[in-house]
């Protein structure tokens, strides 16, 4: 048995059913019909596969937005898409690995978020610098001050103690955040682009 993507693919999806801290080296190797022995040699211990594993999503994320920025040109639709294609990505479990990966392993959550954070913000910068192009974002803000306020607002609903998230699905927070990034950068053209679209 080797590390490959194979590999990390299936690792993810036990973790993203489970959880972060819940499954086992034990329950790891049961499900690759391998031994625990067999298993140490590819990964010293569990943060160590749990590290493969947060990158391998991480870039699966990316890619998927990334797709989007080549598919549709539109700045406005483009941001909609996104948050719908994220939305999709997050119908599993992955609530479950990131609560845990937040308690037990939150060295190696904010080491990893650091970087992906900043990719993020990337692609959200040029999403920014297309829709001023077309006249739909506003040119007095900073962009990448805005692109990072962005993810926040995003990645909060999990960590925040302000947030009752019994009252509030993931969904819903993620729908009023994106409604209030966007009244906030659009100009007259782009609210008037989203309401005669229904986005709003």
């Amino acid at each position: 048995m080797e590390k490959d993507q194979k590999f990390i693919e299936k690792a993810a999806n036990i973790f993203i059913e489970n959880g972060a801290k819940t499954v086992t080296m034990d329950d790891l190797a049961r499900e690759f019909g391998v031994s625990k022995k067999t298993l140490y040699l590819i990964y010293k211990n569990k943060e160590e596969l749990l590290e493969d594993v947060v990158l391998y999503l991480i870039s699966k994320t990316l890619q998927t937005l990334k797709d989007l920025d080549e598919r549709i040109d539109n700045a406005i639709i483009r941001m909609f898409s996104r948050d719908e294609e994220m939305e999709r990505l997050s119908q599993t479990n992955n609530s479950i690995l990131l609560r845990q990966l937040i308690k037990y392993y939150p060295d190696l959550f904010a080491r990893h978020m650091l970087v992906f954070s900043e990719k993020f913000s990337q692609i959200m910068i040029h999403n920014i610098e297309r829709g001023r192009a077309q006249g739909y974002y506003k040119t007095d803000f900073d962009e990448k001050m805005y692109a990072k306020l962005f993810f926040q607002l995003m990645m909060s609903y999990e960590n925040s103690p302000y947030i009752h998230t019994s009252t509030m699905t993931k969904l819903e927070y993620h729908q009023e955040v994106l409604k209030f990034y966007m009244n906030a950068i659009t100009t007259e053209k782009g609210r008037n682009f989203m309401v005669e679209n229904e986005l709003l």
